[in-house]
């Protein structure tokens, strides 16, 4: 089993919405019994709070459900229990790495190679820029993992 985490800052709008985005890709590659998703913040302002509406939105339009999930903040045993952490910008990688224990195996990495803009104090058009950015991530994700198996 692969664990991959997504982390944002709060769990909100970019990493809920990898998680579901790869979650629908991995599903439709039959890759669901060998690949597990998850998404968490690296602050706690929203745990236990639905995606933005906006996120949820654009999930919506393009056949992926989020309202099942709920943000929490990465934890310790996140170093763990996942294979690659997957930050979404540089900050966030940061704070990822100066929170990693000693000798954590973690594959720690910005998951485009390069910063997911937060479309949080943006409008829809953002959320749908985001939504392209995670969608073709996903899918060169979803390639690379069927190659390793």
């Amino acid at each position: 089993m692969t664990a991959i985490l997504f982390v944002c800052l709060g769990n909100i709008c970019r990493s809920p919405l990898a998680e579901g985005i790869l979650r629908h890709r991995i599903e439709a590659a039959g890759l669901s019994a060998t690949v597990s998703v998850d998404s968490a913040g690296t602050a706690s302002w929203h745990t236990g709070k639905s995606p933005d509406p906006r996120s949820i939105a654009v999930a919506a339009r393009n056949g992926i459900d989020l309202t099942s999930q709920r943000a929490r903040q990465v934890a310790p045993a996140d170093f763990t229990r996942f294979d690659m952490v997957l930050a979404m910008d540089a900050d966030n990688l940061t704070e990822l790495r100066a929170r990693a224990p000693a000798g954590s195996r973690t594959q720690l990495r910005r998951f485009l190679g390069r910063d997911v803009p937060d479309p949080y104090y943006g409008g829809p058009d953002g959320f749908d820029h985001v939504f392209r950015m995670l969608d073709e991530g996903c899918a060169a994700l979803v390639s690379e993992l069927s190659a390793s198996r």
